[in-house]
């Protein structure tokens, strides 16, 4: 007999290969009908599984969370079907399931188009209206060849060979359609729904290596309900809208171009902003005790020898060899400079700890074909900071910067985050003990951060996902239309002060190697550019947008007094820029709206006379009149930062 024990708590007893669809139904009939599969310790499984161990159980029904894998996963079987009912002859290569959807690579002579993708969908819903079952067969390495050898599938049989001779072999049917996948499926096509699209056709490697042939990837996303789809590709629609590349251009803030790949060209508004960020992040960085720091872009490669980076990393980095034969890297990271400042000079456990800070230019090499905007760089500023403590400070240190990541991402109007620990991985540095030793300490820090939020803010355990020197914390933050977006990081390091020799001078005159913390908060500050820029689809407060103010005149007559509004705005201290050109006002007001300017102030001979503007909001048709003085009173305290508004108020 085995014990399967049951969400509840409840535990039976069941003979030992009872499936799980004859555990569902020993509870009820109607429960085994609606069940698509099961859960085994944790891991998804087939309802026709032999179960032969006691396990954690637990019955997955198709509204589950935990089925729209399923669905997506046996959508994705279903788009390959389909593909060769309509074109024989097509090979199906590998098809997984991704964030939100599914892909199948396809060879074929003629590639796929966009024009193909309604036709496969037809298909789809077709093979779904058959409600065929999946059933599995565990086939013989051998066979499995053969049969995808003769059925002219290259690639499968290719994939068969990269298997490991241990790992057992499955056949997913669904009818008489079949292909190689690890499962598992639910328990018939008719289970998928029809809440799928296909999304789009693009070129793809054979197995991602550009040495390799050029196989057709179609994408398609998959959903539970059709109301699940439908905000799916609405959010699809508005996150085109605020592309932060589009708004980028219309925003006159930065440009790419072919001659510097991966590296961005900031125009004036654009750097403005940029500028906006660093001064944002410097107060809030000295008002917690950090030193600014700047460490050299190019070091000798023994550094990064010493570091590990070179063994871990060096795929990533760029590297340079001069005519004396040494061989330099351009820094993908801050951390080893760092600890070199850390060296310089004797430290004593009373100073600890000591925060350095830096807005790091750091490049990192980038597949081209992985390039996006701000959001994937080859060159970016990191707002890199590394404390250096004792190990008994080491959990206040992490709960002091996790409440200034927090209070940033709430300056910046995102209130929905969640907090990821991220554990030991399969490879990594340092003693088990060592390991041990962090993750209890992150540990407590992660419950400690869930209380003190009294349940505003998510937290997650993440296996195997820390860097290999150490736990980390991710910080994810979710935008003003659903994404999460992972940004800010707390990394606890032992091995990086032992491998570069840091120490200090403990109580007992004793040397002492301190505790390393790597912090970021916007991570990327181009990336968190892009990220804000979609957020507020280029309507930014009006405290970081790069012009806050225009000011327009309907007629030559009020330029005078246009320019004077101008320079008491400027002298208030708000970004201002004129508009006293010989055009209709209505065309001035969209031209600037378009460009996404926060305030727009347009002056006339009535105003002029009466010492007024006439305010306009971007996304707003109101118009209000006001006087000088009341406007320049209220944009001033609109445009004061809110970390600066919170020191004037203590």
């Amino acid at each position: 007999m085995i014990s399967l024990t049951f969400p509840d708590g409840s535990v039976r007893q069941f003979e030992a290969g009872t499936s799980g669809r004859d555990v569902a139904g020993s509870i009820a009939k109607s429960l085994q009908k609606k069940a698509v599969a099961v859960m085994l310790d944790g891991a998804l499984a087939d309802l026709s599984d032999p179960i032969d161990a006691d396990a954690e159980f637990k019955i997955i029904m198709r509204e589950d969370a935990d089925a729209l894998e399923l669905i997506r996963h046996d959508a994705a079987h279903v788009m390959a079907e389909a593909v060769q009912e309509l074109w024989p002859g097509t090979q199906v290569t590998i098809g997984p399931v991704i964030e939100n959807g599914f892909f199948y690579d396809f060879k074929r002579n003629q590639p796929f188009t966009t024009e193909d993708l309604p036709v496969i969908e037809k298909k789809m819903r077709e093979i779904i209206q058959r409600n065929k079952p999946f059933t599995k067969e565990v086939w013989p390495r051998d066979k499995v060849k053969q049969v995808f050898r003769d059925k002219g599938e290259a690639y499968k049989v290719e994939l068969v060979d990269a298997i490991p001779d241990e790992e057992e072999l499955k056949i997913y049917y669904q009818g008489d359609w079949f292909d190689l996948c690890r499962g598992p499926h639910m328990a018939s096509t008719g289970q998928i729904g029809s809440a799928f699209k296909l999304m789009k056709v693009a070129g793809a490697y054979w197995r991602g290596d550009s040495d390799n042939e050029m196989l057709t990837r179609i994408y398609g996303t998959a959903w539970a309900t059709q109301a699940e789809l439908d905000n799916y590709l609405m959010m699809l629609e508005e996150a085109e809208k605020r592309d932060h590349r589009k708004l980028g251009r219309e925003m006159d803030l930065f440009h790419f171009q072919e001659e510097g790949p991966g590296v961005v060209f900031w125009h004036a508004k654009g750097w403005r902003m940029f500028q906006n960020l660093v001064n944002y992040m410097r107060r809030r960085l000295d008002a917690q005790g950090y030193e600014e720091v700047n460490a050299p872009e190019i070091l000798d490669k023994a550094l990064w020898e010493t570091s590990g980076h070179w063994d871990w990393y060096r795929e990533n980095m760029f590297v340079t060899q001069t005519e004396d034969d040494r061989v330099f890297a351009i820094k993908p990271m801050n951390c080893p400079g760092h600890v070199q400042i850390f060296k310089h000079g004797l430290k004593s456990y009373r100073e600890l700890p000591v925060k350095y800070a830096e807005f790091g230019n750091v490049h990192r090499y980038e597949p081209s074909g992985a390039l996006h905007g701000l959001m994937r760089v080859r060159g970016f500023t990191q707002d890199d900071a590394h404390v250096f403590c004792t190990e008994e400070q080491m959990a206040s240190e992490c709960m002091r910067i996790n409440n200034l990541i927090l209070s940033t991402y709430a300056d910046f109007g995102f209130d929905e985050i969640t907090v990821k620990l991220s554990t030991r991985p399969e490879k990594r540095v340092g003693s088990d003990e060592s390991w041990d030793a962090a993750e209890k300490i992150m540990g407590e820090v992660l419950e400690q951060i869930e209380a003190q939020s009294e349940g505003k803010i998510k937290t997650e355990i993440n296996p195997g996902e820390g860097a290999f020197y150490g736990p980390k914390f991710e910080y994810v933050l979710r935008d003003a239309i659903g994404r999460d977006w992972q940004c800010g990081t707390t990394q606890v390091d032992f091995n990086l002060p032992e491998r570069f020799g840091a120490f200090y001078i403990d109580s007992d005159s004793e040397k002492k190697q301190p505790v390393m913390i790597h912090r970021a908060i916007c991570g990327s500050m181009e990336r968190f550019l892009g990220i804000l820029i979609e957020n507020y689809a280029g309507h930014m407060p009006l405290w970081f947008a790069p012009v806050q103010v225009v000011v327009a005149t309907i007629t030559q007559d009020a330029d005078a007094y246009g320019e004077q509004v101008a320079a008491r705005l400027k002298k208030a201290g708000l970004q201002v820029i004129t508009d006293f050109r010989n055009e209709k006002i209505n065309y001035k007001v969209r031209e600037h709206s378009l460009a996404k300017v926060p305030v727009i102030l347009v002056c006339g001979n009535r105003e002029a006379e009466e010492g007024t503007v006439n305010v306009r909001r971007l996304g707003s048709r109101d118009q209000t009149s006001m006087t000088l003085d009341e406007v320049t009173a209220a944009l001033v305290d609109e445009a004061t930062p809110p970390d600066v508004k919170r020191a004037n108020a203590s």
